[in-house]
């Protein structure tokens, strides 16, 4: 007979239970560092996307960080010092050394865009009763120094002042004209565009951090790239592709050929993009586009608008990443929170700017489709909020992105959606444009970097010159005005354009290349970058032969 071990059967249960505490403790430590690893890896991504990885890096160079930062109003300033500042805490809890302090990074102050005496913005309060629904949007202020504004007049008593009843509609938005024009994405260059970005993820990051919104980034595992041509095929890929066939081209040329479908044969089709088509003539369509559509062969005569706006959901659908991005899709549904109508669309612009090129131009081509359903309304039966709710899911729905939504929740972040799909559509053309206060910190930017250009043409330069000289000469007010306005330059005596295929374009100074917009004051452009030259090109549409 064995004889039983009493000092183990009386002490395995206690050594056990310690042995147990031990490996639990050992597991939550693992988590805490894993944590803090992907904190620290998400804050270090958005310093480099910000361009200030600088901070963080050991061979940083103050000068470097000193440009950018110069360029931010202080409450952007202190949305890098809470990055900074979470990315310090954990490295500590890593036992690594801490980045500086972006206060000893520069010495330069941090500016103003723009310095208010009255706090009160037009169209920041709520509007009175009986006042017309019409809401006033400004961009000369970051906004995020608008939301910061807006919060201190939330507090303050509003007399006689009543916040306007959702009635479902959407307000007229209008921005005031500023004296140097509009500038719209495609009219910066590259480089220039690359620093818009910089700067539009700081303000957004400043405005989130106002409004309280916690989007975070979600990562996107990788995944086969299936055997197609069309579907299922990355946008980068597919614009490299359609690029050796039409170069320039910025959208795929599969998407403007559906497009060019619908807009000539659906948006007058009643029930378009709710009705849906055949699933047998749908799969042996695609089949055939799959095929065909880049030998040319296919035929678009006998296709039902119906099937063609299916396969236009599908396509979007299919995209091997959200259309919107992983970076920023939690970040789009969580416009649908902020309260204010003019604060959502500040954040759907600054979202709009920080998209991928190739993203940015489908997104903009669908927006424009869309549009075109809801103006033909009375024909087929498809108002704004029916188009929104029927495409929303297929912008903000991605299986890529697996939902942790419970089966209630699921309705209300449907409705979310819509709404900011509602939102994009209506007011695509003022997403699309560049703040001026965005276009004011690059102009910054660019001249502390002592960035110069090659000069061109000095013909409307001299005239310039001379317009200025001739202004303070003659102080008259409406010949100034009318010399100075670049529209004149470009039309006759009976306001008709001498030249529609040019446009006049800022080079170097402060600026890389920037397509004037036709309503832009010379004086005041001259007066903004007067070390900067201006010179007549065809405009991209025209060269492309478009």
């Amino acid at each position: 007979m064995i004889k039983k071990n009493t000092w183990f059967e009386t002490n395995s249960d206690r050594y056990t239970n310690s042995y147990i505490t031990l490996l639990m403790s050992l597991c939550i430590h693992i988590c805490l560092l894993y944590v803090c690893d992907s904190e620290g890896e998400q804050e270090e991504q958005w310093l480099a996307d910000a361009g200030l990885s600088n901070l963080i890096s050991e061979d940083s160079e103050d000068v470097d960080n000193a440009v950018l930062l110069s360029t931010l109003t202080r409450t952007q300033a202190e949305a890098v010092q809470r990055r900074l500042d979470s990315y310090t805490l954990s490295l500590r809890k890593r036992n690594k050394p801490a980045p500086r302090d972006v206060r000893e990074v520069f010495k330069p102050p941090i500016t103003q865009v723009r310095t208010i005496s009255n706090p009160r913005i037009p169209g920041c309060v709520s509007e009175v009763r009986g006042a017309p629904k019409e809401e006033i949007f400004i961009t000369d202020v970051a906004y995020c120094e608008q939301a910061v504004i807006f919060l201190k007049q939330a507090k303050l008593p509003q007399i006689n002042v009543q916040r306007r009843k959702e009635d479902g509609t959407l307000p007229r938005v209008t921005c005031p004209k500023c004296r140097l024009g509009v500038t719209r994405i495609q009219d910066l260059s590259h480089s220039d565009m690359k620093k818009v970005r910089q700067l539009a993820l700081i303000d957004m990051t400043a405005l989130c951090d106002l409004l309280e919104l916690e989007v975070k980034r979600h990562k996107m595992g990788k995944r086969k790239i299936p055997e197609s041509s069309l579907y299922g095929v990355p946008l980068a890929t597919l614009l490299e592709n359609d690029q050796k066939i039409k170069p320039n081209t910025s959208t795929p040329l599969f998407l403007q050929a559906l497009l060019s479908f619908l807009e000539k044969k659906g948006v007058d089709s009643e029930g378009i993009l709710r009705v849906p088509g055949a699933q047998s003539r749908i799969k042996l369509l695609q089949q055939n586009l799959e095929t065909n559509f880049y030998s040319g062969q296919v035929s678009w005569d006998d296709v039902s608008p119906n099937d063609a706006a299916a396969l236009l959901k599908k396509f979007i659908r299919e995209l091997p990443a959200p259309l919107l991005t992983a970076e920023y899709l939690n970040t789009f549904s969580a416009v649908r929170d902020i309260t204010e109508l003019k604060q959502k669309l500040h954040m759907l612009n600054l979202l709009i700017l920080l998209l991928p090129e190739p993203n940015r131009n489908t997104l903009k081509a669908l927006l424009e489709f869309l549009s075109k359903v809801v103006s033909r309304e009375k024909r087929n039966r498809m108002n704004l909020w029916a188009v929104a709710t029927i495409m929303a899911p297929n912008l903000f729905l991605h299986k890529a992105i697996p939902s942790r939504l419970t089966e209630g929740a699921e309705k209300g972040h449907a409705e979310k959606a819509a709404d900011v799909m509602r939102l994009l559509i209506r007011y695509q053309d003022l997403l699309w444009t560049i703040p001026n206060f965005l276009m004011s910190q690059v102009r910054k930017l660019n001249e502390n970097s002592n960035r110069r250009y090659q000069f061109y043409d000095r013909r409307i330069k001299n005239l310039l010159r001379k317009i200025h000289t001739d202004s303070r000469d003659k102080p008259d007010k409406n010949t100034s005005e009318k010399m100075t306005h670049l529209r004149d330059l470009f039309s006759d005596r009976n306001g008709a354009v001498l030249y529609p295929d040019c446009a006049l374009y800022e080079v170097g100074g402060n600026i890389g290349e920037h397509c004037l917009d036709p309503d832009t004051h010379l004086l005041d452009l001259y007066n903004s970058n007067n070390s900067g030259e201006w010179v007549i090109k065809l405009k991209p549409n025209a060269s492309r032969g478009v």
